[in-house]
């Protein structure tokens, strides 16, 4: 039932990132954490993100901006080997707290960034690559930061969920990879990342005729409301092991 569970909140966690662009890993890293442990559930969400994010690009692949994909990842592919590198270094207690903090600190983040309709350029697009690359490797989903990031840049709609995609891949193929050499990736945990992004992945093609149709409050609440959920109950999980 535990399994059955992961995969039905995977198909709407992939479904709601399909259409706002993030939320996979914040609606589905606390019911990995609590089916798989800490430990295991990160690796498995890394594959599962990989699976997610090829999901979007293939739905939207012709409205990639290669441009601003290259000036994002050339920086945060390393950087998110090397946040991969220091998560394993950390016990799980402290795993499950950094990403609850993490997770409810980015609503009032979120809303500054938006206060104050920043504009990026293919510079700010590396330097966030860079930083985003890095807590990527650490934290679930940095989807709240990268979010903004790529709207500030100008793209919109189905131009960015491909490019958002596309550049968050090779930071998830980057994390995943790391893992699979200091041995936290095992053929167990990659099969169980493969079966939970397959429903991620379905839930993307799933909501692709919704993109047009949210309206952007719509959206911030959504965004607003999984990041509070999902970061309380990552807390509650630490305080309670």
């Amino acid at each position: 039932m535990g399994f059955l569970f992961v995969l039905i909140v995977g198909l709407v966690a992939g479904t709601i990132s399909g259409i706002v662009g993030t939320g996979s890993s914040i609606m589905l890293m606390p019911v990995l954490v609590y089916q798989y442990g800490p430990k295991q559930a990160v690796p498995i969400m890394a594959v599962a993100a990989v699976m997610a994010n090829l999901s979007r690009i293939l739905a939207w692949w012709r409205e990639v901006d290669w441009r601003a994909c290259i000036a994002y990842s050339i920086t945060g592919i390393p950087a998110a080997a090397l946040g991969a590198r220091t998560l394993l270094a950390l016990p799980s207690h402290a795993v499950d707290i950094a990403i609850g903090v993490f997770l409810i600190a980015m609503v009032p983040v979120r809303h500054w960034l938006a206060r104050h309709r920043l504009k990026a350029n293919l510079w700010h697009l590396a330097i966030g690559g860079a930083l985003i690359g890095y807590l990527t490797g650490i934290v679930a989903s940095t989807g709240p930061l990268s979010v903004p990031l790529f709207l500030f840049y100008g793209l919109s709609k189905g131009a960015f969920l491909a490019t958002e995609a596309a550049s968050s891949l090779g930071l998830y193929v980057s994390k995943s990879v790391t893992f699979e050499r200091f041995g936290a990736l095992t053929p167990d945990i990659a099969l169980k990342g493969l079966i939970a992004g397959a429903s991620l992945m379905a839930g993307a093609f799933i909501a692709k005729r919704f993109v047009l149709q949210l309206k952007p409050e719509l959206f911030r609440l959504i965004m607003d409301g999984i990041m509070l959920a999902a970061g309380t109950a990552l807390l509650w999980s630490a305080m309670t092991q």
